[in-house]
């Protein structure tokens, strides 16, 4: 019996090229990283959740809340927008 050629990077990567494109998964970030990027401290971004100003959070456990990456970059975006009134 012959043995099994080993596959190498190149006829790996010759194999994905002929797959179908999988879009990347949803990243899920929590507080310290959202008050990061949106400049607002904990009160504020809760303030805003609940009067519908800010993307909600979801929670992953009694101690685990997380937002949608892309939801808050779509906030930041809406917001990036707006003509600011001075």
């Amino acid at each position: 019996m012959a043995p099994t050629p080993l596959k190498t990077d190149a006829s790996a990567s010759f194999e994905r090229a002929d797959a179908i494109p999988v879009p990347p998964a949803p990243r899920l970030i929590r507080l310290p990283e959202v008050m990061a990027r949106v400049g607002l401290k904990r009160s504020a971004i809760y303030q805003r959740m609940s009067d519908g100003r800010f993307p909600k959070s979801r929670s992953l456990g009694p101690k685990c809340t997380v937002w949608v990456e892309r939801e808050i970059e779509e906030w930041i975006e809406r917001v990036a927008s707006t003509p600011h009134n001075p």
